[in-house]
Protein backbone atom coordinates (compact mmCIF):
# COMPACT_ATOMS: atom_id res chain seq x y z
CA UNK A 1 0.00 0.00 0.00
CA UNK A 2 1.31 3.45 -0.99
CA UNK A 3 0.57 6.33 1.42
CA UNK A 4 -0.34 9.82 0.19
CA UNK A 5 -0.41 13.18 1.97
CA UNK A 6 -3.51 15.18 2.89
CA UNK A 7 -5.70 16.12 -0.09
CA UNK A 8 -8.41 18.73 -0.42
CA UNK A 9 -11.97 18.28 -1.65
CA UNK A 10 -11.12 20.11 -4.89
CA UNK A 11 -8.56 17.40 -5.63
CA UNK A 12 -10.94 14.41 -5.69
CA UNK A 13 -10.08 13.77 -9.37
CA UNK A 14 -6.39 13.92 -8.39
CA UNK A 15 -6.96 11.17 -5.84
CA UNK A 16 -8.68 9.07 -8.52
CA UNK A 17 -5.76 9.73 -10.89
CA UNK A 18 -3.15 8.73 -8.30
CA UNK A 19 -5.10 5.55 -7.44
CA UNK A 20 -5.24 4.46 -11.09
CA UNK A 21 -1.64 5.40 -11.88
CA UNK A 22 -0.25 3.54 -8.85
CA UNK A 23 -2.37 0.47 -9.63
CA UNK A 24 -1.59 0.39 -13.36
CA UNK A 25 2.14 1.11 -12.96
CA UNK A 26 2.91 -0.81 -9.77
CA UNK A 27 0.00 -3.17 -9.13
CA UNK A 28 -0.56 -1.63 -5.67
CA UNK A 29 -3.68 -0.12 -4.17
CA UNK A 30 -3.17 3.46 -3.03
CA UNK A 31 -3.67 3.88 0.70
CA UNK A 32 -6.08 6.69 1.62
CA UNK A 33 -4.61 9.80 3.22
CA UNK A 34 -4.22 9.48 6.99
CA UNK A 35 -5.81 12.81 7.89
CA UNK A 36 -9.21 13.01 6.23
CA UNK A 37 -11.44 16.05 6.71
CA UNK A 38 -14.80 17.26 5.46
CA UNK A 39 -16.39 15.41 2.58
CA UNK A 40 -13.44 13.03 2.20
CA UNK A 41 -13.96 11.69 5.73
CA UNK A 42 -17.69 11.08 5.24
CA UNK A 43 -19.25 7.87 3.98
CA UNK A 44 -20.68 8.65 0.55
CA UNK A 45 -21.30 6.83 -2.72
CA UNK A 46 -19.54 8.05 -5.83
CA UNK A 47 -18.86 7.33 -9.47
CA UNK A 48 -15.46 7.77 -11.06
CA UNK A 49 -15.37 8.47 -14.79
CA UNK A 50 -12.30 8.25 -17.02
CA UNK A 51 -12.30 9.99 -20.38
CA UNK A 52 -9.65 10.57 -22.98
CA UNK A 53 -8.51 14.17 -23.41
CA UNK A 54 -10.55 14.06 -26.64
CA UNK A 55 -13.65 13.42 -24.50
CA UNK A 56 -14.28 9.72 -25.22
CA UNK A 57 -15.43 7.60 -22.28
CA UNK A 58 -12.69 5.19 -21.12
CA UNK A 59 -14.35 3.75 -18.01
CA UNK A 60 -16.99 4.54 -15.40
CA UNK A 61 -17.78 2.58 -12.24
CA UNK A 62 -19.40 3.64 -9.01
CA UNK A 63 -21.56 2.86 -6.06
CA UNK A 64 -25.17 3.80 -5.33
CA UNK A 65 -24.62 3.31 -1.60
CA UNK A 66 -21.31 3.68 0.24
CA UNK A 67 -19.32 0.47 0.79
CA UNK A 68 -16.22 1.94 2.40
CA UNK A 69 -15.61 3.88 5.62
CA UNK A 70 -14.80 7.14 3.84
CA UNK A 71 -15.34 8.87 0.50
CA UNK A 72 -11.56 8.80 -0.03
CA UNK A 73 -11.55 5.00 0.13
CA UNK A 74 -14.65 4.82 -2.09
CA UNK A 75 -12.90 6.97 -4.73
CA UNK A 76 -9.76 4.82 -4.68
CA UNK A 77 -11.65 1.54 -5.15
CA UNK A 78 -14.05 2.94 -7.78
CA UNK A 79 -11.24 4.60 -9.75
CA UNK A 80 -9.29 1.33 -9.96
CA UNK A 81 -12.49 -0.51 -10.96
CA UNK A 82 -13.31 2.09 -13.64
CA UNK A 83 -9.82 1.66 -15.10
CA UNK A 84 -9.68 -2.12 -14.92
CA UNK A 85 -13.16 -3.66 -14.57
CA UNK A 86 -15.59 -1.69 -16.74
CA UNK A 87 -16.89 -4.51 -18.99
CA UNK A 88 -17.21 -2.12 -21.95
CA UNK A 89 -13.44 -1.51 -22.15
CA UNK A 90 -10.09 -3.23 -21.95
CA UNK A 91 -8.12 -2.38 -18.79
CA UNK A 92 -6.19 0.90 -18.97
CA UNK A 93 -2.55 0.44 -20.03
CA UNK A 94 0.48 2.42 -18.81
CA UNK A 95 0.86 4.19 -22.17
CA UNK A 96 -2.69 5.59 -21.87
CA UNK A 97 -2.28 7.22 -18.45
CA UNK A 98 -1.18 10.66 -19.73
CA UNK A 99 -4.21 10.79 -22.06
CA UNK A 100 -6.91 10.32 -19.39
CA UNK A 101 -9.00 12.91 -17.55
CA UNK A 102 -10.83 12.05 -14.34
CA UNK A 103 -14.10 13.17 -12.77
CA UNK A 104 -15.73 12.16 -9.51
CA UNK A 105 -19.48 12.42 -8.96
CA UNK A 106 -20.43 12.34 -5.28
CA UNK A 107 -24.04 11.20 -4.98
CA UNK A 108 -26.57 12.80 -2.67
CA UNK A 109 -29.28 10.51 -1.23
CA UNK A 110 -31.85 9.35 -3.78
CA UNK A 111 -35.55 10.09 -3.44
CA UNK A 112 -38.55 8.38 -5.07
CA UNK A 113 -39.80 10.27 -8.12
CA UNK A 114 -41.96 10.09 -11.23
CA UNK A 115 -40.98 10.68 -14.84
CA UNK A 116 -42.56 14.16 -14.91
CA UNK A 117 -40.27 15.32 -12.08
CA UNK A 118 -37.02 14.25 -13.75
CA UNK A 119 -34.67 16.69 -15.46
CA UNK A 120 -31.63 14.87 -16.90
CA UNK A 121 -29.52 18.04 -16.76
CA UNK A 122 -30.04 18.29 -12.96
CA UNK A 123 -30.88 14.82 -11.65
CA UNK A 124 -29.43 11.37 -12.09
CA UNK A 125 -31.91 8.50 -12.17
CA UNK A 126 -32.11 5.03 -10.69
CA UNK A 127 -34.51 2.64 -12.44
CA UNK A 128 -35.48 -0.50 -10.55
CA UNK A 129 -37.86 -3.31 -11.43
CA UNK A 130 -40.76 -3.77 -9.00
CA UNK A 131 -39.18 -6.84 -7.36
CA UNK A 132 -35.90 -4.99 -6.75
CA UNK A 133 -33.93 -7.63 -8.67
CA UNK A 134 -32.53 -5.27 -11.31
CA UNK A 135 -31.35 -1.71 -10.88
CA UNK A 136 -29.72 0.69 -13.34
CA UNK A 137 -28.33 4.17 -12.84
CA UNK A 138 -27.52 7.07 -15.14
CA UNK A 139 -25.69 10.15 -13.92
CA UNK A 140 -27.04 13.64 -14.69
CA UNK A 141 -25.80 16.01 -17.37
CA UNK A 142 -24.68 13.35 -19.87
CA UNK A 143 -24.03 14.69 -23.38
CA UNK A 144 -26.71 13.51 -25.81
CA UNK A 145 -29.28 12.74 -23.10
CA UNK A 146 -31.87 15.48 -23.58
CA UNK A 147 -35.10 14.06 -22.13
CA UNK A 148 -36.18 12.20 -19.00
CA UNK A 149 -37.55 9.44 -21.24
CA UNK A 150 -34.11 8.91 -22.83
CA UNK A 151 -32.46 8.92 -19.41
CA UNK A 152 -34.86 6.33 -17.97
CA UNK A 153 -34.63 4.15 -21.10
CA UNK A 154 -30.80 4.08 -20.97
CA UNK A 155 -30.73 3.31 -17.23
CA UNK A 156 -33.31 0.53 -17.69
CA UNK A 157 -31.32 -1.01 -20.57
CA UNK A 158 -28.14 -0.92 -18.46
CA UNK A 159 -30.00 -2.94 -15.81
CA UNK A 160 -31.40 -5.41 -18.32
CA UNK A 161 -34.98 -4.27 -17.64
CA UNK A 162 -37.18 -4.89 -20.66
CA UNK A 163 -39.25 -2.08 -22.10
CA UNK A 164 -42.78 -2.13 -20.67
CA UNK A 165 -41.73 -3.75 -17.38
CA UNK A 166 -43.20 -1.90 -14.37
CA UNK A 167 -40.44 0.08 -12.65
CA UNK A 168 -39.76 2.36 -9.70
CA UNK A 169 -37.82 5.59 -10.27
CA UNK A 170 -35.57 7.49 -7.90
CA UNK A 171 -33.70 10.70 -8.60
CA UNK A 172 -30.54 12.10 -7.07
CA UNK A 173 -28.24 15.08 -7.37
CA UNK A 174 -24.47 14.94 -7.58
CA UNK A 175 -21.59 17.21 -6.90
CA UNK A 176 -19.18 16.78 -9.80
CA UNK A 177 -15.47 17.29 -9.38
CA UNK A 178 -13.69 17.34 -12.71
CA UNK A 179 -10.14 17.60 -13.97
CA UNK A 180 -9.52 20.08 -16.76
CA UNK A 181 -6.70 18.95 -19.01
CA UNK A 182 -5.31 19.64 -22.43
CA UNK A 183 -3.02 17.14 -24.18
CA UNK A 184 0.37 17.32 -22.47
CA UNK A 185 -0.92 19.60 -19.69
CA UNK A 186 -0.30 19.05 -16.00
CA UNK A 187 -3.38 17.77 -14.15
CA UNK A 188 -5.19 20.23 -11.92
CA UNK A 189 -8.17 19.75 -9.64
CA UNK A 190 -11.41 21.61 -10.00
CA UNK A 191 -15.06 21.15 -9.36
CA UNK A 192 -18.43 21.87 -10.79
CA UNK A 193 -21.72 21.39 -8.98
CA UNK A 194 -24.59 19.70 -10.76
Amino acid sequence: MIQRPLITEDDLPGLARRAVEVFVREGDQLEPPTKLTGLLAERAPCFVSLKTVAGDLRGCIGTIEPWKDSLAEEIIVNAISAATRDPRFEPVKVEELNNICYSVDVLFPAEPTVLADLDPSIYGVIVEDEKGDRRGLLLPDIPGVETAEQQVDIAARKAGIRRGTPTKLSRFRVERFRENREPGAVATGGHHSS
